[in-house]
């Protein structure tokens, strides 16, 4: 599903609200939780999952093609937790 999508499904199970506004909304809450994590900070929606970031620190890597050392900068990374609902839903016997 792509966030299009996403915004047409709220919109139809909530036909007394534009779809203008629903894009809104879901790009209001996307972006603070972009905002949250840009920050440092961990973002998290009970029954579904945790957003935080991740720090790899600097590293020397290897070129596969020329097998010549390379240095890899240091960088942060975005990292998502299911959470315990997600999960037992995801894992339930029968689920298509």
């Amino acid at each position: 599903m792509i966030k299009s999508e996403l915004v047409q499904r709220i919109a139809a199970q909530n036909p007394h609200l534009y779809q203008r506004d629903v894009e809104n909304i879901v790009n209001a809450i996307l972006g603070e939780v972009t905002n949250a994590m840009a920050q440092g900070n961990r973002v998290e929606l009970r029954g579904f999952g945790a957003f935080s970031v991740k720090h790899r620190p600097a590293r020397t890597g290897r070129n596969p093609r020329t097998g010549a050392h390379v240095s890899v900068d240091q960088k942060s990374v975005p990292f998502f937790k299911a959470g315990k609902e997600m999960r037992e839903r995801l894992n339930k016997t029968g689920a298509v």
